[in-house]
């Protein structure tokens, strides 16, 4: 039934028609595919690929192959693995993975539900094998590196047949020049399919190419611009970096759409070419008064608010020295409204009522100031992290670095650079001029490590000497190099149980466990009110938002296995979801997710709720036989079903669930 039904989803039944016109009769279906699937479709028919093809196209690459081509990216994964993360935060336990393509398509790293990655691998959708075009056929990944722009391939869209479960949302990786050096993406079954997994991947996209852009470019002056000064500082503004002597040496998407310019007319251009005015007074203002959003015309006539990051130099080209400028910019009436600066986490402001949380902050406070190493013990998710930036922000430090590191997050053979950086040359793809690593980073501030009980065994030799002797040596150098800092470690482990089956050295866990504390799940708190209060203060941009009560009692009821992260992103979706003139958060506000679990008992709707047709359910079987509970639903959602015409997603709708419950329930019924 369940097979049925997907069967004539309309989406489902163009797609199925195209492939008949295409294969069958040698027809373009132009107006049932997107142009660049049809184009995809014609490359691969032109290049003798067979849809019937059995197996996987291609064997992954051997192990040490895979690590030498991750070596080679090792860039691209170290700023995609957080976003990747993020990203997975957000959508596990829905039947996805989120995987990372370099520019030849070889996937290098992925994150996924295990039911979902178990079923992927069965046609190599797994890090080392190749989702090239001409390997796999119309996928995502190969089809948006040919057509170096975000795509998505539904389900039977898909060239070879085997690849027709899938569903797959891709968007390219340009670095700070433009070029393609990868591919994210989120595959799903196509019957779990969402329709915002496209624009997630999309801005996931955006996020991994600015970390890139800003590292790449870090070394350069960046002006950051958009039409609105409240975009600035978002995904959407434009950036250009600029070196000293005022050419263009880089230009994201965003900047080339708000010029309306190639990148060929940018690139390498003197910034007068482009903005009016001088680029040393320019730099002279964004000095004084960095925060300050600047009004800056271009040559075509358009008005900008620019604000400057990176390196701002204090001589200009040709040694000249930037003082006050001789002539100062002359502003185009800025609104004089400042942005409201976000309120410091301090060990006091996580003081909402919760008696354990109390205690873990008293416990923190009496050893501020001390050369004492703090391990913060939780959930995932349940603030550990902001835990420890409190603890940064309410000791003498405060003024100084807070770096973090999960060591769960970065590849093993990726870790030891990251923490302990590298001299220029010392492994391949390093850059030429080395790295400064973590522990360095943080001199002077506080060190974060998070789920440090995920830390190779190697690794924790060397970051032990570190703590005791004071001082690092990158990767391929024999310098060492002192710092000074404080320990705050994390980890949703027992460190004493790893200690016991050798995953963690014993050593290292009592230079860490100086203080330890505690942080309760969510799920145990007795803040719960007072937090999602707090959480709607600082999201809700000034609006007056309340909680109505019978959604509180649903969150109070809720067991949070993702803690206080999964809380703050049903309240940030449910802010997004109100409308202008509305005020109160209802459960139609509410993730589908958080709404499945109170939906989990038998689905009997509300008969004034229920079109006629449905509501027709009888109690009494013909014979005067009571009907069984099982029964009752079966009758419910076929008549729904009959009601919408079949839709999946007006069923669900009527029937208050989400269609991943309806699919379930007709599975299993």
């Amino acid at each position: 039934m369940r097979q049925a039904l997907v069967a004539e989803d309309a989406r489902t039944l163009r797609i199925l028609k195209a492939r008949q016109l295409f294969f069958q009769r040698g027809d373009l279906p132009g107006e049932l595919l997107s142009t660049e699937v049809l184009r995809s479709w014609q490359r691969c028919h032109r290049s003798g690929i067979e849809t019937a093809v059995r197996g996987v196209a291609a064997d992954p690459v051997a192990e040490q192959v895979l690590k030498q081509e991750q070596d080679r990216s090792r860039s691209l994964i170290s700023y995609a693995l957080p976003v990747m993360e993020h990203v997975y935060e957000h959508i596990h336990d829905s039947g996805c993975v989120v995987v990372l393509a370099d520019s030849n398509g070889l996937l290098l790293h992925s994150l996924g539900d295990p039911d979902f990655v178990s079923q992927a691998q069965r046609v190599a959708l797994q890090p080392g094998s190749s989702w090239d075009e001409s390997v796999r056929g119309t996928n995502a990944i190969g089809t948006a590196l040919v057509e170096e722009r975000p795509l998505e391939v539904f389900g039977a869209e898909h060239f070879l047949d085997h690849n027709g479960f899938l569903t797959c949302s891709s968007a390219p990786l340009r670095d700070s020049y433009g070029s393609v050096i990868g591919v994210l993406d989120i595959s799903t079954d196509f019957r779990r399919y969402q329709p915002h997994t496209f624009g997630l991947v999309r801005m996931s996209a955006q996020m991994v190419e600015r970390r890139l852009f800003d590292f790449e470019q870090s070394r350069q002056i960046l002006v950051c611009f958009h039409s609105r000064d409240d975009y600035l500082g978002t995904l959407g503004e434009g950036v250009l970096a600029v070196n000293g002597d005022g050419f263009i040496s880089a230009v994201n998407v965003s900047g080339l759409e708000l010029l309306g310019l190639r990148r060929q007319e940018v690139m390498n251009r003197d910034f007068s070419v482009i903005f009016e005015g001088v680029l040393g007074r320019l730099v002279d203002q964004a000095r004084r008064e960095p925060e300050r959003p600047i009004a800056l015309r271009t040559r075509e006539g358009k008005t900008f608010y620019v604000r400057l990051r990176g390196n701002l130099p204090a001589v200009g080209a040709g040694g000249r020295v930037i003082g006050v400028a001789e002539e100062p910019i002359r502003p185009v009436r800025l609104p004089e409204v400042q942005p409201a600066e976000p309120a410091e986490i301090t060990l006091e402001s996580l003081c909402t009522g919760d008696p354990r949380i109390q205690a873990a902050v008293d416990r923190a406070r009496r050893v501020i100031g001390r050369d004492i190493p703090i391990l913060i013990q939780g959930e995932s998710g349940a603030g550990k992290e902001i835990f420890a930036k409190a603890f940064h922000n309410s000791s003498p430090r405060r003024d100084r670095p807070f770096v973090a590191l999960n060591c769960a997050a970065i590849p093993e053979n990726l870790i030891e650079s990251e923490l302990f950086g590298y001299q220029g040359g010392a492994f391949t793809g390093a850059r030429k001029e080395g790295a400064v690593g973590k522990i360095q980073q943080a001199h002077g501030g506080t060190l974060f490590l998070d789920e440090i009980g995920d830390m190779p065994l190697a690794l924790q030799a060397r970051l032990l000497r570190v703590l005791q002797e004071r001082c690092v040596t990158p990767l391929g150098s024999g310098k060492t190099i002192p710092v000074d800092i404080a320990l705050v470690c994390a980890t949703h482990r027992r460190l004493r149980d790893e200690v016991a089956r050798g995953a963690f050295r014993e050593d290292l866990y009592f230079r860490l466990n100086g203080l330890s504390v505690t942080l309760p799940p969510l799920r145990e708190r007795a803040d719960l009110r007072q937090l999602v209060h707090n959480i709607i203060g600082a999201e809700a941009e000034g609006r007056a938002v309340q909680v109505s009560e019978s959604t509180m009692r649903l969150f109070e009821a809720y067991p949070w296995p993702g803690n206080i992260r999964q809380l703050t992103s049903v309240l940030r979706v449910a802010l997004a979801l109100l409308d202008d003139d509305e005020s109160e958060i209802n459960e139609c506000h509410l993730l589908e997710d958080l709404l499945e679990a109170a939906s989990d008992a038998p689905i009997v709707a509300p008969m004034a709720e229920m079109p006629a047709s449905a509501a027709m359910v009888r109690p009494l079987m013909p014979g005067g036989e009571m009907v069984s509970l099982e029964e009752m639903e079966r009758q419910a959602i076929q008549r729904t079903l009959e009601a919408v015409g079949g839709n999946i997603s007006a069923a669900a709708r009527k029937l208050g669930i989400s269609r991943n419950t309806l699919y379930r329930r007709l599975g299993q019924l």
